[in-house]
């Protein structure tokens, strides 16, 4: 058996789990809650494999003080990679407390089990508990690399340990806590990457209330107070007073997709397949297919805490307490024991959002506090403006289809900006610190390798059996724009555009889209979660809510990093004046079942979340940076717009879990865009599907012979 790359590193027992002789057990984990559930499924998966009644284990607040590097909270690996470890660990401590049973009782362990934390014979008799042998058991060993004994199927999915906090609105979230002298802070900055401080009117600052402090260090403008109404009214006055000088020239944003061809970029060939040499006939189809800018966008903006008295001190919704000490120790030049990062959750990010930029914020204003805690609150200007983004993205598609219906000489060719912009992969990467003076200007993104699922090339790789293709990918390394990861990096885009070419070739051919993905996928897992998509969704058959000229059905399929979450996908769609999404049915494989309402929340939220980058979100910019710096201009999904969403869940026990929030992304892109045309008849090939979009491919159809 491999062991989780979070138990090579973390090996001791001890780090992870603490008996108490009271009875109580606390779990302790790297990975952190971002309201994925994934704190959730992790108890579940030490109560059973502890055999411990739910209540009786608590879950620890990861902290680099006390919790194991488990390094990101991303690619949905939790459940993989941590849930991996954390069975494990279970597993071996409690071999560990049966056999220092078995030797009170004079007995083989191989006679006793484990039930509600007592230590019991095979019939029924109670030998010992976990309290009673918490002080005689040393967990200071590594934990072995046999395979935990399955989970009881039997017992009923723990619910959501998260969601009663958030439901009856009691303190859960970072933007909820106060910590005693606390002060509020605001940062002026502008809605560039790179801008040079002009110098701030003196009468501004003469004008500020007394009770503001300001900090000023090279182009890093703060201001600091007792009440944060007085913070938020001086930032208010100097963003409206200063000015700034762009040290980049923007893209023109409606030539984007054409900017970035043009850009050095370097390539790499990700996949190529040599056909069989046969001379193929029939027509070269070839797209072009375009994404704009797309942002997280949390409801709430990106908040943080710190306190320095010798010790840095801070509390954040990183979604890597442990890079994020990194990056904060490397840009301040200190010791990495003399900082110390708790998480606290916040707003869901699902990609690299500015909590990270936000506590290198108050990390920094802590330093001019005289020992007082400082919190730091971004606004929405700020969150749109200013946070690492979805690169824009733009392909190239061919392939020859023969009067047969074969198909051979695939290629797909993307270009896009980096999605790995994080502390600790290119320097510490913290906003702020490319501000201030003898700070580090922040480095372009890169990509993650093939190691980490690959980034602009995530999911460009396609699924299907054809005869000859090749796969490139172009990292553009100049923007001046940020960007960085977001949920599933490449992949919506590139599945986006492999199913949409799916689409048109199944269409040029004239034969159903169904049957044109299942004739030419080998892989029976996939091929599984298609049909059952299909057969939930009565594809074929009549739409639920009564069809028309004007609303279509498409189908959207991928496997999450080619390794991961099967996905397939059938929308209904509907083209007024408007695109509107009526229905989503997801079908997903994501082997081994832990918690089966946390994979439904998973895929239903990362559909909805989806449908939002597909139909409506595109940030813009214009020469002096980002203008999309609100709702009225940054739209995202609303609550009447959300689609109604079936979501088909296939067991498959005898394969290792994998994540379920980012497989959908692709795939909901896909469908909706093949509803789409098969409403209208109209192929959209520039994301999203707004109505500017529609129209611009209705005009530069060719018109029907």
């Amino acid at each position: 058996m491999t062991l989780s790359p979070s138990l090579v590193t973390n090996p001791l027992i001890s780090t992870w789990l603490t008996f108490d002789d009271a009875g109580g057990v606390i779990l302790r984990v790297g990975k952190v809650e971002l309201g994925q559930g994934i704190h959730t499924a992790l108890k579940q998966i030490a109560a059973r494999e502890l055999g411990l009644p739910d209540e009786v284990l608590v879950m620890a607040q990861p902290s680099t003080a006390t919790s194991p590097d488990e390094g990101w909270t991303v690619g949905s690996m939790s459940t993989e990679v941590s849930g991996g470890a954390v069975r494990t660990v279970c597993a071996a401590a409690r071999r560990l407390f049966i056999e220092a049973a078995a030797r009170r009782a004079d007995c083989p362990p191989g006679s006793l089990t484990v039930v509600d934390g007592n230590i019991c014979s095979q019939e029924g008799e109670v030998v010992s508990s976990y309290a009673l042998l918490a002080r005689e058991v040393d967990l200071e060993v590594e934990a072995t690399d046999e395979i935990p004994a399955a989970m009881d199927p039997a017992k009923r999915d723990l619910q959501r340990i998260d969601l009663p906090d958030k439901v009856f609105g009691r303190r859960r979230f970072i933007h909820d806590m106060e910590l005693p002298g606390m002060l509020h802070a605001r940062v002026i900055r502008p809605p560039l990457l790179r801008a040079s401080l002009q110098e701030v009117p003196a009468d501004v600052l003469s004008s500020l209330p007394a009770s503001v402090a300001v900090v000023k260090d090279g182009n890093f403008l703060a201001v600091f107070a007792e009440r944060e109404e007085a913070v938020m009214e001086a930032a208010a006055r100097l963003m409206r007073a200063v000015s700034w000088d762009a040290l980049d020239e923007l893209p023109d944003e409606s030539k984007l997709p054409d900017w970035l061809r043009n850009q050095e970029s370097e390539t790499a060939i990700l996949f190529r397949q040599e056909g069989d040499g046969e001379a193929r006939s029939g027509r070269v189809m070839r797209a072009r297919y375009s994404r704009g800018l797309i942002a997280h966008a949390s409801i709430a903006t990106s908040c943080a805490l710190a306190r320095f008295d010798g010790r840095l001190e801070v509390w954040s919704h990183t979604q890597g307490i442990f890079p994020l000490r990194g990056a904060i120790a490397d840009a301040l030049d200190v010791p990495l024991s003399d900082v110390v990062v708790h998480h606290v959750e916040g707003a869901g990010c699902y990609g690299h959002n500015p909590a990270d930029d936000v506590a290198f914020d108050a990390a920094l204003l802590s330093r001019h506090t005289d020992g007082r805690p400082v919190r730091v609150l971004w606004d929405r200007a700020a969150e749109l403006g200013s946070a690492p983004l979805g690169s824009a993205m733009t392909a190239d598609v061919s392939a020859q289809l023969s009067a047969a219906g074969s198909i051979s000489n695939w290629s797909y060719e993307v270009w896009s900006n980096g999605f790995l912009g994080r502390p600790g992969f290119t320097g510490p990467a913290l906003l702020a610190n490319g501000f201030r003076e003898g700070g580090t200007p922040m480095p372009p993104a890169t990509d993650p390798g093939p190691e980490m699922g690959l980034g602009s090339g995530r999911n460009a790789i396609h699924p299907y059996s054809f005869n000859g293709a090749c796969v490139a990918r172009h990292l553009v390394r100049s923007m001046p724009i940020r960007t960085s990861s977001i949920r599933s990096l490449g992949a919506h885009f590139n599945v986006f555009a492999i199913e949409s070419f799916m689409d048109e070739l199944a269409a040029e051919a004239g034969e159903d889209p169904l049957g044109f993905r299942l004739a030419r996928l080998a892989d029976d897992r996939g091929r599984a979660v298609i049909t059952a998509a299909a057969a939930k969704a009565g594809w074929g058959g009549p739409l639920e809510g009564g069809g028309g000229a004007d609303v279509g059905r498409g189908l959207g399929y991928a496997q999450y990093k080619n390794k991961g979450m099967y996905c397939a996908v059938v929308a209904e769609v509907e083209a007024a004046e408007t695109v509107t999404v009526r229905r989503l049915v997801v079908a997903v494989d994501v082997g081994r079942v832990v918690n089966l309402d946390g994979v439904r929340n998973q895929v239903e939220g990362g559909a909805v979340q989806a449908a939002s980058w597909t139909l409506r979100e595109q940030i813009r910019f214009d020469s002096t940076g980002v203008t999309s710096l609100g709702w009225d201009t940054y739209p995202i999904l609303r609550f009447s717009e959300v689609p109604r969403v079936d979501v088909v869940v296939i067991d498959q026990p005898d394969y290792p879990s994998v994540g379920a929030g980012e497989g959908a992304a692709g795939p909901v892109a896909g469908a909706i865009a093949n509803g789409l045309f098969a409403a209208i008849g109209v192929r959209v090939r520039s994301l999203p599907l707004t109505s500017e979009n529609v129209v611009k491919a209705i005009d530069e159809a060719e018109p029907s012979s």
